[in-house]
């Protein structure tokens, strides 16, 4: 962990001095057929409202809303410092990234959205574009009747796809429906950038959080990059190399990193990385 640390330090410094955020520590962690609602919650009009599975969420490690966990704190410290460094730039969008497989970025981006809308001051869409895996829907147990890819490709809208998971008040998401070929030119087209262009207008006061494929693996991320304000960058202790690290940042180069996450700590303590 001590390697892993100082490679994170110099990498953060390279990269512009973002810092590196709180550990993300395992813990226990805790939230049925979905129906139209015309309003739900929170003002959401023509969201299907989806009742998730509690003993699977649990088992997918996906934190509950009023969860005490130390995991739990340690992504309430994450958020408070995202959006320290977001509203210091008056930033919105924000992608979760990371360097290869098995690094708990999508886990992480699902939990991180889950803390920030807990707080009643910030609302949050949740919009899965690992259109080469798609790893969010599968994390609530949900089974997406169109998802972000319909949208994209005209065959549904935003509203059609979007879900609200009962017992997360303010999250939304929009989930992907199934693996895509090609994803790449996808997430690089202008059909992209109007899709979030059209997010960012239609939810002037959410915060937009995007589940981007590994950095390394494909240039989907990359594709995608200039259509975002900032990234956020996890690294799983124990399962990406350093020089990976290093990689990746300099491939986001071009793209403000609010910071890095160090996940999966053994850890019980947590601490800034």
């Amino acid at each position: 962990m001590e390697k892993l640390r100082k490679a994170l330090d110099r990498a953060r410094a390279e990269r512009d001095g973002a810092p590196a955020f709180a550990r993300v520590v395992r813990g226990e962690h805790e939230a049925a057929a979905g129906t139209e609602a015309d309003s739900a919650p929170h003002g959401y009009t023509r969201t299907r409202v989806f009742t998730p599975d509690p003993a699977l969420l649990e088992r997918n490690r996906v934190l509950s809303a009023g969860s005490v966990t130390p995991a739990a704190e340690a992504f309430r410290m994450l958020r408070t410092q995202v959006v320290q460094r977001m509203g210091e730039h008056g930033w919105r969008t924000l992608a979760i990234c990371s360097a290869g497989h098995r690094d708990g970025r999508t886990l992480a981006a699902v939990n991180l959205a889950i803390t920030l809308a807990a707080d009643p001051r910030y609302s949050v869409l949740l919009c899965d574009l690992d259109l080469r895996s798609p790893g969010v829907a599968p994390l609530f147990g949900l089974s997406p009747q169109a998802g972000v890819d319909d949208v994209i490709m005209g065959r549904a809208t935003v509203a059609d796809c979007l879900v609200h998971p009962e017992g997360f008040d303010r999250l939304v998401i929009l989930p992907a429906k199934a693996p895509l070929a090609r994803s790449s030119e996808l997430l690089a087209s202008n059909s992209m950038k109007q899709f979030v262009a059209e997010l960012r207008e239609r939810y002037p006061d959410r915060i937009l959080i995007f589940d981007l494929p590994p950095v390394l693996l494909a240039d989907d991320a990359i594709a995608f990059a200039p259509c975002i304000e900032s990234a956020l960058v996890v690294v799983g202790e124990g399962t990406t190399r350093r020089d990976d690290v290093s990689r990746c940042l300099e491939m986001l180069r071009n793209t403000p990193v609010v910071g890095t996450v160090l996940n999966r700590s053994l850890a019980r303590k947590v601490s800034a990385a």
